[in-house]
């Protein structure tokens, strides 16, 4: 019996020691996404108000950054908080973990030099060199023109300094390893010129996110063939919130909008006189921060539109909202 058990023994080392391997690589190799390019942005006026539009309005980085003031419908951002993080995303969220937004103001971002702000943004890795929670959209961002990440780098430069230590975010394992080969080199591509509506809506539907909340996922990860058919659960404290479909099927998704009543849908939220109600339990609510979309420009809007017209009609009628 001896030489079996020396040989189970032996073979026990093996193992331990392959693991032993596998978990020094995923902590200490990755992720491996090339060091932050040398990059300097030039903080003009012009980069700042593009840079605003696309942080409030198409790609939203305010909505995670700032505070939200879910009392009231939709949860509008509370202006003074503007970029300084802290915002929580739990297990109750459904997360393998706690995750905190961070503070994106010059007050911590001084230490970062802008290459080291664009590896983040599009690729998921921070100045450290440790991964992102993909709560953070970079491989959407990612995708996007460098120009308009510029614009973004420039509008955060440009915001007040708000000191707001923000707690360090904890992934739960093995979820902690996994993560690190997540972010992935960024593959961007150029803006569509506006004459090409479809590809500039396809463009900015990217930049937005759209497809990660409107897409059923499972095991955290979304279905491609169901994208942008809605479906996708998320919980609070009032409810649980249902994704809506974004396809153009003539019965449960956006087949009988026309190209009006969707911009108005937007749009309804800009008005100067909108002032977003008050929820109380029972009510319904929703994540999606209408009065940040509701900021972008209608051709912008009706771009938007006209790509997701161009999608393959999906049937799948969802409950926008199931009360506790």
């Amino acid at each position: 019996m001896k030489p079996v058990r020396k040989a189970l023994a032996t073979l026990a080392i093996g193992i331990a020691s392959i693991i032993s391997v596998i978990l020094i690589y995923l902590n200490l190799a990755l992720p491996q996404v090339g060091t932050p390019p040398k990059l300097k942005v030039n903080v003009s006026p012009e980069r700042i108000q593009r840079g605003k539009y696309l942080a409030h309005h198409v790609a939203v980085c305010m909505d995670c950054h700032s505070t939200r003031n879910f009392r009231k419908y939709s949860g509008p951002m509370v202006s003074s908080t503007l970029g300084k993080g802290g915002n929580v995303f739990t297990k109750e969220d459904g997360l393998p973990g706690t995750f905190y937004s961070a503070n994106i103001t010059p007050a911590a971002l001084k230490t970062w030099t802008d290459g080291e702000i664009f590896r983040a943004i599009t690729t998921g890795v921070s100045k450290d060199g440790q991964a992102l929670f993909p709560v953070m959209p970079y491989q959407y961002y990612g995708r996007m023109d460098p120009q308009d990440v510029y614009d973004i780098i420039a509008y955060l430069r440009s915001i007040p300094a708000q000191e707001n230590a923000v707690p360090e975010s904890k992934a739960d394992f093995p979820f902690n390893l996994v993560m690190n080969t997540l972010p992935e080199p960024a593959s961007p591509q150029q803006r569509p010129d506006e004459s090409d509506e479809v590809a500039y809506g396809a463009y900015l539907i990217n930049a937005a996110g759209c497809k990660e909340c409107h897409t059923r996922v499972e095991d955290g990860q979304i279905i491609e063939e169901e994208a942008f058919a809605g479906g996708r659960e998320f919980p609070s404290d009032l409810g649980v919130v249902v994704s809506a479909n974004l396809t153009p099927d003539l019965e449960t998704g956006l087949g009988r909008w026309t190209r009006q009543e969707f911009i108005a849908r937007f749009k309804s939220y800009a008005d100067a006189t909108y002032e977003p109600r008050s929820i109380n339990h029972g009510n319904f609510q929703t994540p999606m921060p209408w009065t940040m979309y509701g900021g972008m420009e209608e051709k912008d809007l009706g771009a938007m539109y006209a790509y997701l017209q161009t999608l393959k009609p999906v049937v799948n009628a969802t409950q926008r909202f199931v009360p506790y």
